[in-house]
């Protein structure tokens, strides 16, 4: 007697094909990807420019899915503008395709102003000089 071989769901699985099928299947793929960007970030850009580039967010837009970088100076995040395109291959490299659509780096962000308690509101003195 010829035994016959099945090619679909029936034969055994691992477990990480199981959970791929079940992830893609519900939707959940692309925010897991997104962990695993913020994860595998030194791995994806390196150790250098991971310690001045950090991800700050993965949004999702009309656009589709947009990470935002948030670089510690101006001339990183000038640095970063040109790799895009290689990061964002990497990227698709790593973690697959849909993970990110878009790249937007950001600048530092400056100190928060506190003015204080004794502030009085509206126009200064010195406000009248041009």
């Amino acid at each position: 007697m010829r035994r016959v071989q099945y090619g679909d769901d029936r034969d055994p699985q691992t477990i990480d094909t199981v959970m791929q099928g079940w992830l893609r299947d519900h939707g959940y793929e692309s925010q897991v990807g997104s962990g695993s960007l913020v994860a595998r970030w030194p791995e994806i850009v390196g150790e250098t420019l991971a310690d001045h580039v950090v991800p700050e967010a993965v949004r999702e837009t009309a656009d589709g899915r947009e990470l935002v970088l948030r670089a510690d100076s101006t001339a990183w995040a000038t640095q970063v503008r040109l790799l895009i395109p290689t990061i964002h291959g990497r990227i698709r490299s790593l973690l697959g395709a849909g993970v990110v659509d878009r790249i937007r780096v950001s600048g530092p962000v400056p100190p928060a102003r506190n003015p204080g308690p004794r502030r009085v509101p509206g126009r200064g003195p010195r406000d009248t000089y041009g």
